[in-house]
């Protein structure tokens, strides 16, 4: 489940429940609620206990159109079992190593997004899930 709140400049996308497949269509509809005047995407993690590699790929993939959007994003309130996946998946070893600004590059999200692919036994020049 996603809801959104608008405050200022920000688009708050808040997620809660598993972060899975089936969590896909509502997470991409939280995009279309960004208007004229919004400047930063934020994703909230707070309500997430659990994320498969389809949900860290439907991540990546919501990351990315908004950075097309011309949107700043951020992803605050990584759970223990999110950030451990998104850090074994990246072979990032310690804890918070594989969230922080480091998600915020582009290279560290392709690296992320190609070991995921692999992980879930797709090819890796896939196109994003859809």
């Amino acid at each position: 489940m996603t809801e959104t709140e608008c405050r200022g400049s920000t688009l708050s996308i808040i997620a809660t429940g598993d972060l899975d497949a089936a969590a896909a269509p509502a997470l991409r509809a939280c995009l279309w609620a960004v208007a004229e005047g919004h400047s930063v995407v934020m994703i909230d993690l707070h309500g997430v206990s659990f994320m498969d590699t389809a949900g860290l790929l439907l991540l990546l993939d919501v990351h990315r159109r908004a950075e097309c959007l011309g949107l700043r994003v951020l992803v605050v309130g990584w759970q223990r079992q999110p950030q451990e996946l998104m850090a074994e998946v990246a072979r990032i070893p310690g804890p918070g190593s594989a969230t922080g600004e480091r998600y915020g590059l582009a290279s560290f999200r392709r690296l992320v997004e190609q070991r995921a692919r692999v992980r879930r036994g797709e090819a890796v020049g896939a196109p994003p899930l859809g």
